[in-house]
């Protein structure tokens, strides 16, 4: 039986040692950290490595299950992950141990408060949001395309594709602010 620890933190700004230190008196023989976003699996590379090397047996350890998914969806899957492995999957801050049904019955609960969280989080952010653009404070991401110089190219008799070159955004970007469907051919293909 092998012990593979799990570290993770949101920001570049946080740190890792405090989850690598409790790992390590847990026994941990492997420690992989990253400084990823837990909302959601995607681009998570350190958690992908820790997943491919768990071997029937093996436990994969968190200091909290958050650290691990901030779905529930993405805790389950990765759970389903581990059983079908023959992993099991503990938390160190939490009474976590998959190898017990009370333990899996506690790792849905604290899946579901821990998307709770995020989806409250969610919402404070676009209350905030609002209100910001209510006081005309926030007034979102500046557009990154410019119709009116899409429109002018156009109008001298500019292709589309040589459009998109210039500005360096997406053919169908293109095609959007002009309100044209691209032409296909037989085949599907794009004119």
């Amino acid at each position: 039986m092998t012990k593979i620890g799990y570290a993770r933190v949101s920001t570049s700004d946080q740190d890792c040692r405090l989850q690598e230190e409790a790992l390590r008196q847990a026994g941990c023989d492997v420690i992989r950290s990253e400084k990823r976003s837990g909302t959601s699996t995607k681009g998570r590379e350190e958690l992908d490595t820790v997943l491919s090397f768990l071997r029937p047996g093996d436990i994969l350890v968190v200091t909290k299950i958050d650290r691990l998914a901030r779905s529930l969806a993405d805790l389950l899957k990765i759970v389903e992950g581990l059983q079908a492995t023959g992993a099991a999957l503990q938390a160190i801050d939490q009474p976590v141990d998959t190898s017990s049904a009370a333990g899996k019955a506690f790792l849905q609960m604290l899946g579901v408060f821990a998307e709770f969280e995020t989806n409250l989080r969610r919402e404070r952010q676009m209350e905030g949001i609002s209100a910001a653009k209510a006081r005309g404070v926030y007034r979102g991401r500046p557009p990154k395309i410019d119709a009116e110089e899409i429109r002018r190219l156009k109008d001298e008799g500019v292709g589309a594709s040589d459009i998109a070159k210039r500005l360096k955004i997406a053919r169908a970007s293109v095609y959007r602010v002009l309100g044209d469907a691209p032409a296909t051919t037989k085949a599907g293909e794009t004119a």
